[in-house]
């Protein structure tokens, strides 16, 4: 969440971003923060007064009795009396208005940084970069989905060659648990583990620590990463024990740093970890989440960072930069789109999602998106560093990616990949799959 001094001290600059994301009612939103917040330091400003003059009085007791005068250290008694009885109402009235104020502060969105674009939706998005001739980078081609880098052939869709090649079972899923549930068999769960080890390899050369966490949180661990309470509803909950079902990794491998104070010479931690990811996807419905385009259970490989403020951005550089080179080695068509205002996640500060083309579906398919959230995840998490010169704790700023999200991969890789002799493993994978061929 946002802080204090961000709001007061960047006033303008926190409206003018919470209204590029199209926060209905930016102003009065900060507006509130402040006057809530006004109200707190009223009440502690006079509690403190009271507390002076209390133990004032207290110090007069002593005196009073060791002159005799009885009568006035019992009027001193009193008003110490009364005095507490003041400051316990001026206690409840600061902790009541900090709970207000964290509570209306979870309300309110990340504020972008200057370089996200203006928009309101994912046509607004910019593409800053394609590996494809026919994918122009610019604003006006994110919704040219027809975009076709392919030969012209017809290819069959993914849930088609799947079948065809005994890969995946759809409806063997629905009949154990239900719709976006898949079974993955033979070649299918093999194509699977191979990409679960080549990613978790590749994060491995390139510094990241694996972490293998449990796939279920608590209310804080939700809380922590932003997930409660924006997204509840997209979450799958254990009603009985009142845990939550991972939606990505990032939630609890991010919490390990929850109320950690870290040195900076530690910084940056790399953490990636494979997990099976839950969502409920509710509402969703239609062409775009047949087959893997739209699961409800997943696998994929989470990089995380904390960072220092100063080397945030270069840490997201590099992020990218890992990113891309694993559709690189997977020799996948793609491109990457700088998320406008409007298409941003509530808790990101700037977000670049990554999209594979499926020449089956003649569409593009989101892969991965890569956040920088400031210092809002850390804000919530009480995560924080010990500056090496000033020894003065501060917020550390969080970052996260997809590296990658298996489904659409899968269903990339057996759609472009077709031939008539089946389908071709990427030369990136064929050590982690032992074969050459799907067939």
């Amino acid at each position: 969440m946002l802080t204090l001094k961000q709001i007061t001290e960047e006033y303008d600059r926190v409206v003018s971003g919470l209204e590029k994301k199209n926060f209905k009612e930016a102003k009065e939103a900060v507006d509130k923060a402040i006057a809530i917040d006004k109200v707190r330091r009223d009440a502690q400003t006079q509690l403190d007064a009271t507390l002076a003059e209390s133990k004032k009085y207290a110090a007069e007791i002593g005196k009073l009795m060791k002159q005799g005068m009885k009568e006035a250290a019992e009027s001193a008694k009193a008003e110490v009396a009364k005095l507490k009885a003041v400051a316990s109402e001026l206690e409840q009235k600061k902790a009541e208005a900090q709970k207000e104020l964290t509570a209306h502060l979870c309300t309110i969105p990340n504020v972008p940084y200057d370089e996200v674009p203006e928009g309101t939706c994912a046509e607004d998005n910019w593409v800053v970069k394609s590996n494809l001739k026919e994918c122009v980078v610019g604003r006006d081609t994110v919704g040219n989905w027809d975009c076709n880098p392919g030969n012209g052939e017809a290819k069959l869709p993914h849930w088609e060659l799947a079948k065809k090649y005994n890969l995946i079972d759809f409806d063997l899923g629905v009949k154990i648990t239900g719709a976006g549930f898949p079974v993955y068999i033979g070649k299918g769960a093999r194509l699977q583990r191979a990409l679960i080890n080549f990613f978790l390899a590749e994060a491995g050369k390139a510094g990241y620590t694996e972490i293998m966490p449990p796939t279920v949180v608590n209310q804080d661990s939700g809380y922590g990463t932003g997930q409660l309470p924006d997204k509840e509803g997209q979450m799958y909950h254990c009603n009985l024990d009142d845990l939550y079902l991972i939606p990505t990794a990032e939630v609890p491998v991010t919490n390990i740093y929850r109320d950690v104070i870290l040195d900076e010479k530690d910084l940056p931690i790399k953490n990636c970890a494979y997990t099976q990811c839950f969502r409920r996807e509710a509402g969703s419905y239609g062409k775009d989440v047949r087959g893997l385009n739209r699961l409800h259970e997943f696998s994929k490989i989470e990089i995380v960072r904390i960072d220092t403020p100063q080397h945030s951005k270069e840490s997201h550089k590099e992020m990218l930069e890992h990113v891309e080179g694993l559709l690189k080695k997977l020799e996948l068509p793609y491109r990457v789109l700088r998320l406008c205002g409007g298409d941003a996640s509530f808790t990101s500060a700037i977000c670049y999602d990554f999209e594979v083309y499926s020449e089956a579906q003649h569409r593009w398919l989101e892969v991965s998106s890569v956040s920088n959230f400031d210092t809002y995840q850390a804000n919530r998490l009480k995560c924080r560093y010990r500056n090496a010169e000033t020894k003065k704790t501060e917020l550390c700023h969080t970052l996260n990616g997809s590296a990658l999200a298996l489904p659409r991969i899968v269903a990339a890789i057996l759609e472009n990949n077709q031939t008539e002799n089946g389908i071709k493993v990427p030369a990136a994978l064929v050590p982690y799959m032992g074969c050459d061929m799907i067939d």
